[in-house]
């Protein structure tokens, strides 16, 4: 399967810039999976969707201030650094840029020295392993120094930090959004449990597997980076019970669904489990957890493109695409919704 297949043409003032002023009014795309016809309604919409019974799956992560601008010690160059996973204890993997001034042993300040991150190992495509080295308490240093790392088709300065952020974030650890999520209020999540829906949150720390360009033509040769995920013993017993008793699993972005497939591919069943995933679902993959899916609008031949085509089918994703651009939807990570029902 080529990556070819997977590109559609996005004219780039549909790339949403900025966040709606109420989270719940974009704009949602309801698509049947299994006959190809399309609805156009809004997120607050996605009620009439859901029946009692269901349960929706949300990824509770919090995306950390991770991007930070310092200087390397030696020559004082500029340096751009993205946390992007924690290793082991103050050993983090991170994406560099310039990569090719970062050696082995480099040492990059932050803040004046607040904050430093000294070079143990290089790896390929700009990943560096450094150590953070800093007095106090990692997250309140990188609130002052760090910025939200937004994707870089996002030029606008984001006015307001948390509109990164789900209103449910709790688990610190992403270098990304689980944007999907971000539609959510406080009181449309009240509205679906009081319809008798359950909602739980299971955690995947989104990582450069989400969101890394695929550079191969034959998408079989792309290999994802692993992202840690966790699931507790109480949510596991509500999936399983929510399949025995014939409602359905409804995911909440392709993080969550990733998790999901993940840990139903491993036991066969929902478990209290937490560990690493680089699950790449592309067309032909047979999904084993989920029923339907609350996501947005992905990038032209991304790992997402390829994950929402194996559970509603390439032609129907490309046709709604093509739809959404016609009707002009706001698209990536600000955008709007769809429903894959």
């Amino acid at each position: 399967m080529k990556l070819s297949d997977f590109d559609y043409n996005l004219p780039e003032e549909l790339i949403a810039q900025t966040p709606l002023e109420k989270r719940d009014e974009s704009r949602l795309l309801v698509l049947d999976k299994e006959t190809g016809n399309i609805e156009h309604k809004h997120f607050y919409d996605i009620m009439s969707y859901l029946d009692r019974g269901d349960t929706l799956v949300l990824n509770d992560t919090k995306v950390l201030p991770a991007r930070l601008i310092g200087v390397k010690e030696e020559t004082n160059a500029v340096i751009e650094i993205l946390l992007l996973k924690n290793i082991d204890k103050d050993i983090w993997e991170c994406l560099v840029k310039p990569a090719r001034r970062i050696k082995e042993g480099t040492t990059v300040s932050f803040g004046n020295g607040k904050l430093k991150a000294k070079c143990c190992k290089v790896s390929d495509e700009g990943i560096r392993n450094f150590e953070l080295i800093y007095d106090g308490i990692l997250l309140e240093i990188l609130e002052e120094l760090g910025t939200m790392p937004l994707p870089p088709y996002i030029h606008e300065k984001l006015a307001d930090q948390t509109r990164y952020q789900t209103v449910y974030a709790k688990e610190v650890g992403s270098a990304a959004a689980p944007t999907a999520g971000l539609h959510f209020t406080n009181e449309l999540l009240d509205k679906i449990k009081s319809k008798g829906i359950n909602i739980v949150y299971i955690t995947l720390h989104v990582g450069l597997g989400t969101f890394r360009p695929v550079s191969v033509e034959n998408i079989e040769e792309h290999e994802m980076h692993s992202e840690f995920y966790t699931m507790s013993e109480e949510v596991a017993e509500i999936l399983n019970n929510t399949k025995k008793s014939g409602g359905r699993i409804i995911s909440v972005g392709t993080t969550s669904t990733r998790t999901l497939e993940t840990i139903m591919g491993l036991y066969g069943e929902f478990k209290p489990c937490s560990g690493w995933t680089n699950i790449f679902i592309y067309p032909g993959y047979k999904f084993k957890a989920i029923d339907a899916l609350i996501t947005n609008f992905h990038l032209p031949k991304s790992t997402l493109v390829m994950l929402v085509s194996a559970l509603a089918g390439r032609e129907n994703i490309l046709n709604a695409y093509n739809i959404a651009v016609q009707e002009k939807y706001r698209f990536f990570s600000f955008g709007d919704a769809m429903f894959i029902k």
